[in-house]
């Protein structure tokens, strides 16, 4: 027999959700399924949920729970509603209650070592490694004598035997035959849940309608839809899995290890719109491009535009799309920033417009403020050049029409141009070797502080 999942995607607003393990801090390849996520929702006006799959209370942590929420808030992903699995035990109990009453949900009593026997005589023999369904056969004596020996049972959920398809957003018409797969478990022998029958119960109450997702759970797929219609669900939620992204060096990405780690993006100096263009677009059709708002980016997004091949994510392409980023931010997207390093008042906003197109980073701006409003360290003007220099230089006020007028002037009394004027110059003035036209920068330098790095 087959069944299909569900009908074409409905119109109705979504419902989506990002469910992360707070076991460590979430990777570029985990911001991907967020912002997919995310941007899927706002673009169709629905509703993004963040849950935390904290059931594994071992290696689950505030601290990794409270640094996912700070690392998708930087990237501006703000979750609509979010909860913990760790909360909603009860709920798990219920449903699995509600299987086994059903017969959906069987105790088994072999132990791992039993399981991996059989799975390698399976093999031996040329036969698919799948759950024999062993433990259907016992009686209840039979199961009574085991837990009186010590056993404690593990839960499984009975597959049917038939095909499920569904129409998957990215990859197109998908299907699994359910009679090739063992029977998953859902429920440990200490009574501890595994992933799947949390997840299934929280969409069916969360009123997810659509889950996106990397393209390892495609697997997962079948089992879950035939568990959304064993727990009552009227249809499952529609699907789609994405491509995955790996590093440079093709090698798959792990929070773990923290490769490419948000945190350290963030540290890095890295732009939170280049990390999200490049996490959202590598890989589709879209051309990775810089944006100056998480809106435009949405709005450039689309799901139907992911391919089914890997996406490398390069590190060094990043870096290069973060400054044409950085280039492109008006004064407005960044001033909270720059107050917050004490780029205030009427300077502030010209130095920025000025200065931007010069920035490896955002952090590279004091530089450039301490150029205009600190005490710096000069190269000193030859004798003849500074002194016609000085003579030259004219009263305030002054704009971005001084610097042409002034060195004009410094040249019909030096006979010097080009480089050989406009270098010594900038070093005197600025310190450095480039950097900013001098046209902008020299006003905010001011007359007063430009006669006293010259000498005069």
């Amino acid at each position: 027999m087959t069944h299909r999942a569900q009908p074409s995607p409905a119109t109705i607003a979504p419902v989506v959700r990002f469910a992360p393990s707070p076991t460590g801090r979430i990777h570029i390849g985990n911001a991907r399924t967020a912002l997919v996520n995310f941007f899927f929702a706002k673009k169709h006006g629905g509703k993004f949920i963040l849950r935390f799959d904290d059931t594994d209370s071992e290696r689950s942590t505030e601290e990794y729970a409270l640094g996912i929420e700070v690392d998708l808030a930087w990237l501006g992903v703000i979750p609509d509603a979010k909860f913990r699995q760790s909360d909603r035990f009860a709920h798990y109990g219920a449903a699995a209650r509600r299987l086994r009453e059903a017969g959906r949900l069987y105790p088994c009593y072999e132990t791992p070592e039993e399981l991996e026997r059989k799975r390698r005589l399976q093999i031996a023999r040329g036969a698919p490694p799948v759950y024999d369904r062993a433990a259907l056969k016992l009686t209840a004596a039979e199961r009574t004598a085991l837990e009186a020996a010590g056993r404690k049972p593990h839960w499984r959920f009975k597959l049917a035997p038939e095909v499920v398809r569904w129409d998957d957003l990215v990859r197109g018409d998908s299907h699994i035959d359910c009679a090739s797969l063992s029977d998953p478990v859902l429920a440990r022998e200490d009574g501890s849940y595994l992933y799947t029958l949390p997840s299934v119960v929280d969409d069916i109450d969360s009123g997810v309608t659509h889950i996106i997702r990397g393209e390892d759970h495609v697997t997962n797929t079948a089992v879950q839809i035939q568990l959304f219609w064993a727990l009552g669900a009227e249809k499952p939620p529609h699907f789609a899995h994405h491509n995955l992204l790996t590093g440079a060096d093709g090698q798959g990405l792990s929070k773990r290890t923290g490769a490419l780690s948000i945190a350290g993006l963030r540290e890095a100096g890295v732009e939170p719109l280049a990390v999200a263009a490049l996490a959202a677009l590598t890989g589709s059709s879209i051309a990775v491009q810089p944006v100056h708002s998480l809106p435009e980016l949405a709005g450039l997004f689309d799901l139907s535009a992911m391919s089914r091949n890997s996406a490398r994510f390069d590190e060094a392409e990043l870096r290069a799309l973060s400054q044409r980023v950085l280039h492109g931010l008006s004064y407005e997207s960044v001033r909270d920033r720059l107050a917050a390093r004490d780029i205030v008042g009427f300077k502030a906003e010209p130095l920025w417009v000025c200065a931007r197109g010069n920035l490896t980073r955002c952090a590279d701006i004091l530089d450039w403020w301490s150029v205009v409003e600190g005490d710096i360290t000069v190269v000193a003007l030859p004798d003849d050049l500074r002194a016609a220099a000085l003579k030259a230089l004219p009263p305030e006020p002054w704009d971005e029409t001084t610097w042409a007028a002034w060195t004009a002037a410094i040249r019909e009394a030096t006979g010097l141009k080009g480089k050989a004027l406009f270098h010594p110059l900038r070093l005197a003035l600025t310190g450095r070797e480039a950097g900013p036209e001098l046209a902008k920068l020299l006003p905010l330098i001011g007359r007063a502080r430009a006669l006293s790095r010259m000498g005069g």
